[in-house]
């Protein structure tokens, strides 16, 4: 999923729940954070590697248990890997989400784009279709909290 939909589910998180929105928008944005500095650096060569690692859940979870405020940077961090994992899957390259492994297994054949380049490839691909559901589908809670008064 492309960066602003990581954050609007985020966002929409706080909203349904009583995490800290805060803290859901911080976890969200960690992983791009991290892995698109390391890799622009050349640190690493692919843009899903530490910070899209699902083998972080062991720091995740202590961190969760300590606070309200950890459970919420969990929750962001995690939606952050299930919507990219989806959004391979989708487009047809399941392999892919060996990123959710990293640093014990890589994709076969990863897609290395740079954020940029990535964008072009990624509109009128399935996913993107299926991002353009996603934010109807937000419009839409948005605008029936706001006839119900609870926005």
């Amino acid at each position: 999923m492309l960066f602003p939909t990581h954050l609007a589910i985020a966002a929409l998180l706080g909203w349904r729940s009583r995490l800290s929105t805060a803290w859901l928008l911080v976890g969200a944005a960690l992983p791009d954070a991290v892995d698109k500095s390391l890799a622009t650096l050349g640190v690493v060569d692919l843009f899903h590697t530490v910070g899209h690692s699902g083998l972080l859940v062991v720091l995740a979870v202590p961190v969760a248990y300590y606070s309200r405020s950890g459970l919420a940077l969990a929750a962001g961090w995690g939606s952050h890997l299930l919507l990219d994992a989806l959004h391979i899957v989708v487009n047809g390259r399941p392999t892919d989400t060996l990123f959710l492994v990293w640093p014990l297994a890589v994709p076969p054949m990863p897609m290395a784009l740079p954020p940029l380049s990535f964008a072009r490839q990624y509109l009128w691909s399935p996913s993107f279709f299926l991002e353009l559901v996603i934010w109807a589908a937000l419009a839409a809670v948005v605008v029936v909290d706001r006839r119900r008064g609870t926005a």
